[in-house]
């Protein structure tokens, strides 16, 4: 009998892609660069990275600055910022909202009863 491959571990390693990563930045200081992060759907940050550059000019345009990481470097990079989730290759992503204005709900108006129109929530301090 040969010994498992992962020692006495019941379950093998999480896979993780072979090779270095694309990763998507932003301007940082002093001419740096940081890692972009983004949302899970549910709302929890996570780092993204792609397997090939085509797939990141794909899903976040031509314009996107990146540099080439290994995994283990990019979560080195992130888990101070308290990411612990890795997106490789992500296929969707939703739209920017239309409008960053917020309408404050009201009372239900009467029939006929002329509505104002919806304010943004900085207009209505002060």
């Amino acid at each position: 009998m040969t010994d498992a491959p992962y020692g006495d571990d019941p379950e093998p390693a999480e896979p993780s892609p072979a090779g270095r990563l694309c990763v998507p930045v932003r301007p940082g200081t002093r001419g740096r660069v940081a890692a972009r992060l983004f949302r899970t759907p549910v709302g929890d940050r996570t780092a993204v990275a792609f397997t090939d550059p085509a797939r990141l000019t794909a899903l976040l345009g031509a314009g996107q600055p990146w540099i080439r990481l290994a995994e283990p470097a990019l979560r080195t990079l992130v888990e101070p910022l308290g990411v612990r989730v890795l997106t490789i290759d992500p296929t969707f992503t939703a739209p920017a909202s239309a409008s960053p204005r917020t309408a404050v709900p009201g009372p239900p108006a009467a029939v006929g009863a002329r509505q104002p129109l919806p304010r943004s929530l900085t207009a209505l301090a002060g």
